[in-house]
């Protein structure tokens, strides 16, 4: 027992070191998508793209990569390639947002094929990423790593947008177009640190995957049977229905109020950025205590966002509809992936991810056409679908922990008569 406990406690110090190289991989990697999209709806704007456009992109962008990714999931789930789909995907998409540095003026639609091409990255990643995390977090608990993987994303959400600010007041009066393109190929940098430091993990931890043990197939049914998987991906897809997690709308609408100059448009998202760094660790923390009614919980109090932003023109509501918009980030990407981590099988996980942010990608693009419809024709329709849809969700997620609870015990209570035979 005592050459038993050390061997766990290396365990568990090799699973948080290796979470904390992918975390600061995160950090590289958010600082230059982030840095990019606290700009693009005003770039997309300043090149002559469409409202609708703007809009609707975003929901295009979350279903192609939401569709690739399922394919994805399964091939690393078929392959056992962790590694090799998440260093290429982040590559794709590390390389995508600097290519917006090359896009010519009026050029508005080779802008959204970079845009697009970003997101087909991240396709290719995120289910394997998500996979060696969960993987990690068996040993720290799913909540508490994801928010550590979350926090330090938007600690390089929060650095991007400042960087470019930094870069825009350095070139002073220099044309607006000429400030965009050097921000754009100043990100470049903290993408060639992020897949520097995946090669670094991947050299140093080659199978993460052994930092789970496999259960009995009996102790955990497939993803596919499970009525609380199948709920919690429900309320997911609900959630993101009223959920604008594509922030370029909000960005247009926020600059179209002429309350704040396109210099310093960069530190509003910098200030979401920061509250959804400290809703992902809040929560994340609250996860492993309360499972999954610190999802609803989360979703509960970022319900009214939308009215913050689209039924005045105050600053303060603007920074308040911020806060509420940052806290449903942070619950997005940190106790949602901790959910799936919970309620899917080791050998199953990069699928689980999949199907997840399939359906969740499908429902952002479907009612992306109702989100641009209704902010050109009714503000305050608008505002109420926002709300009642994330607070339908936050009431299915309530629904979810009993739920998986109950089905736990049932499996429990068939493996102790099996035993006992």
């Amino acid at each position: 027992m005592n050459s038993e406990k050390p061997n766990a406690n290396r365990l568990h110090g090799s699973a948080f070191i290796f979470l904390l190289l992918m975390a600061v991989a995160s950090l590289f990697n958010d600082m230059t998508f982030e840095g990019a999209n606290s700009v693009l709806g005003s770039f997309e704007d300043f090149l002559g793209a469409p409202t609708m456009v703007i809009a609707v992109i975003g929901g295009v962008a979350a279903l192609l990569g939401s569709s690739l990714r399922i394919l994805f999931g399964y091939l690393t789930d078929k392959t056992g390639k962790y590694w090799l789909f998440t260093i290429l995907g982040y590559a794709i998409d590390m390389a995508a947002v600097p290519c917006l540095a090359l896009v010519p003026r009026n050029g508005w639609v080779l802008a959204i094929v970079f845009i697009l091409a970003e997101r087909v990255g991240k396709a290719v990643k995120k289910p394997a990423k998500s996979s060696l995390m969960s993987f990690a977090s068996k040993q720290l608990g799913e909540g508490k790593s994801f928010a550590l993987g979350e926090a330090m994303d938007q600690v390089g959400a929060c650095l991007g947008p400042l960087l470019l600010t930094g870069i825009y007041l350095f070139m002073g009066e220099a044309e607006r177009y000429l400030k965009y393109i050097v921000g754009f190929a100043c990100l470049a940098i903290p993408g060639s640190l992020c897949v520097l430091m995946l090669v670094l993990a991947k050299r140093k931890y080659p199978n993460p995957e052994q930092f789970e043990a496999s259960k009995p197939k009996e102790q955990l049914g497939s993803f596919w049977k499970s009525k609380a998987f199948m709920l919690f991906v429900f309320a997911a897809a609900i959630f993101a229905a009223g959920y604008m997690d594509s922030f370029s709308l909000i960005n247009k609408h926020i600059y179209s109020l002429g309350i704040i100059s396109v210099e310093n448009l960069p530190l509003l998202y910098s200030y979401a950025m920061f509250i959804d760094a400290i809703s992902a660790l809040f929560f994340g923390f609250l996860y492993d205590k309360i499972s999954f009614a610190s999802v609803g919980l989360a979703a509960l109090l970022t319900a009214p966002y939308a009215f913050c932003f689209f039924l005045t023109d105050k600053l303060w509501a603007i920074f308040l509809g911020l806060t509420a918009w940052g806290i449903g980030m942070g619950a997005m990407e940190s106790v949602l992936l901790s959910g799936v981590a919970t309620l899917s099988r080791k050998e199953e996980r990069a699928r689980a991810y999949g199907f997840f942010e399939l359906f969740y990608g499908l429902s952002s693009f479907g009612f992306s056409f109702l989100v641009a419809y209704l902010y050109d024709t009714s503000a305050m329709a608008l505002c109420i679908f926002s709300c009642v849809c994330v607070a339908v969700a936050a009431a299915l997620f309530f629904l979810c922990s009993p739920l998986s609870k109950s089905k736990g015990e049932n499996k429990e209570m068939k493996i102790d008569e099996n035993a006992s035979k």
